[in-house]
């Protein structure tokens, strides 16, 4: 079995976001960060090389394995800002229908700007999305 890239690292959270070089980018991210954070109480850490993720629990394989994973977490892209959300798209249907501007597939929403994005419905779906892992899982 191919060993997991995406795995908690202790790489800085902070030092990855400040690297990011478009300024509105930057900005956006630490904005999302801080949502995730407060939905959370927990502080930003690095999952594998570019995935800042917020809250740990184990995560049960339909076959059985099972791993760390992030609660939530977010990823800057080439062309987007990736969200990981649980359970994915079919979950969350009416918030996505009134979150704004947005792409994706299962459990991930790419949004291009935050401007494009209706933030008190983000914060209402980062909330369900942690609220969904914590009641599934063993969330720590």
């Amino acid at each position: 079995m191919a060993e997991l890239k995406t795995t908690l690292t202790k790489a800085s959270a902070r030092d990855f976001l400040n690297a990011i070089k478009d300024d509105q980018v930057r900005k956006d991210c630490w904005a999302i960060a801080a949502i995730m954070a407060k939905a959370t109480n927990a502080k930003p850490k690095m999952w594998g090389p570019g995935i800042v993720g917020f809250g740990s629990c184990r995560y049960r394989y339909p076959d059985g394995r099972e791993m760390d994973w992030m609660v939530i977490a977010f990823a800057p892209r080439k062309t987007n800002i990736a969200l990981y959300i649980k359970p994915g798209f079919e979950g969350h249907k009416e918030l996505l229908s009134t979150l704004g501007k947005h792409s994706g597939s299962k459990s991930c929403v790419n949004i291009k700007r935050l401007s494009d994005i209706h933030l008190p419905t983000l914060r209402k779906l980062v909330k369900a999305s942690v609220a969904h892992v914590r009641k599934a899982s063993k969330a720590r």
